[in-house]
């Protein structure tokens, strides 16, 4: 039977050792590679299985002959009660890591994961109004109650905070700040700041605290009865403001503010009276192509000379406020607003033509809600809207006296549109 070593190395054979595994007893090896490095290995037994642990280095700079038999030492303790020495330390490591990770997850606040989501994804928002709109929601409401909150940390209560003292006053504005916080409660854990259920989601949540927007005044746009639209038109082409042209031609062609102040003569064939605004500044986010009628087509020729790149510029230059058409109707007294404008469009096509429904919907570029019709329909309805929005034109141009005497005519099928 061989003897045992014990203490078998000394400094000098730890430093003069050639490359091989040197056995110092008890478990204790130093391992020389053909390189010159050494380092200290522990090997025992446990469980009929032979593993090895290493200790660190060897020579300057590491672990001295001593320090090496104290850590091998130590390590025949706890294979002597049991334990794997392998196991255990990565246990501790994982453990170690876990901490820092906990200590790095701790100091990620709300406002932190929020303006990172932001500027991940603002590139692909539509237009600078609604990254604006982003911005200063949070900045306004979420980030004064928990903008520095370990976004680990967040629950129901800090967003009940936020969203019920303004739920039934700006039921708009809630809804959309609701859906930006679980949007980015949502990023952050899919980051691994946090874990669990997102306290701001609406669907068997937040749905069982607050009523549904459905139940509460929705801010509908006030809208001008199709009825008042030729007097009205007939008092507004009396100013000469920029603004008035500008409401004139998006009440003409049933657009959005936005569509017509951010238009240029680059999306405009005046000899086909056609604007053809692009899809990345569309609601939709689809090219819609928009007829354009005699009279609007008389707007831009008024304007054109002024050769600036927007259709209605400002009179310093650039393109005109978004307030400019509201502010007019506020001069003129008037309790209704510029978008509602569209709606009484939409009425006065249904109440007093025969256009189809979907004729009618694409003129305002919604989006086809049946999917299955969305599928297969490919074109724009062109030609029929361009009537459509010669008729409109038509119709605002009537005289009011002219205007009380006409019924409105409903065509049979084989006439529509």
């Amino acid at each position: 039977m061989p003897r045992k070593l014990s203490n078998a190395l000394t400094p000098l054979t730890v430093k003069n050792a050639k490359p091989g595994r040197h056995a110092d007893g008890g478990g204790l090896h130093l391992l020389v590679k053909e390189s010159g490095a050494r380092s200290w290995v522990y090997r025992f037994m446990l469980q009929g299985k032979s593993r090895d642990v290493g200790l660190g280095a060897a020579g300057q700079g590491g672990l001295s002959l001593a320090d090496a038999r104290d850590k091998a030492a130590a390590l025949r303790l706890q294979v002597k009660s049991g334990t794997d020495p392998l196991a255990e330390r990565q246990r501790e490591a994982a453990e170690a890591l876990a901490s820092s990770q906990a200590a790095q997850v701790a100091g990620v606040t709300f406002k932190a994961v929020a303006e990172t989501y932001i500027g991940a994804n603002e590139a692909s928002w539509r237009n600078d109004k609604h990254r604006q709109q982003w911005r200063n929601t949070l900045a306004s409401y979420v980030y004064p109650v928990m903008g520095e909150l370990p976004v680990t940390d967040i629950a129901t209560a800090h967003v009940l905070t936020i969203l019920e003292p303004i739920w039934q006053d700006k039921p708009e504005t809630a809804a959309r700040i609701r859906g930006r916080i679980e949007t980015v409660l949502d990023a952050a854990k899919a980051r691994g700041y946090r874990e669990g259920e997102n306290p701001a989601r609406w669907r068997g949540h937040i749905a069982q605290i607050l009523p549904p927007r459905s139940r509460l005044t929705r801010g509908h746009h006030k809208a001008m009865p199709y009825e008042a639209v030729p007097a009205f038109m007939a008092k507004l082409r009396e100013r000469e403001a920029m603004a008035a042209l500008a409401l004139e031609f998006v009440i003409l062609t049933a657009t959005r503010t936005s569509e017509v102040l951010g238009a240029t003569w680059a999306e405009v064939d005046l000899d086909k009276a056609i604007w053809t605004v692009p899809a990345s500044r569309m609601k939709a986010g689809k090219e819609h192509r928009i007829p354009l009628s005699p009279r609007a087509v008389e707007i831009l020729e008024a304007v054109k000379p002024l050769g600036r790149a927007s259709l209605f510029p400002a009179d310093k230059g650039g393109k005109l406020s978004t307030m400019a058409m509201s502010m007019l109707l506020r001069r003129m007294k008037l309790d209704c607003t510029v978008h509602g404008f569209r709606s009484g469009f939409r009425d006065w096509a249904a109440e007093c033509t025969g256009f189809a429904h979907e004729v009618c919907e694409m003129a305002l570029a919604h989006v086809i809600g049946n999917k299955s019709e969305a599928a297969y329909r490919r074109g724009d309805l062109f030609d029929k809207r361009r009537r459509l929005m010669d008729d409109w034109a038509t119709y605002c141009e009537m005289k009011p006296a002219i205007f009380k005497n006409v019924t409105p005519i409903r065509l049979d099928r084989k006439e529509r549109g």
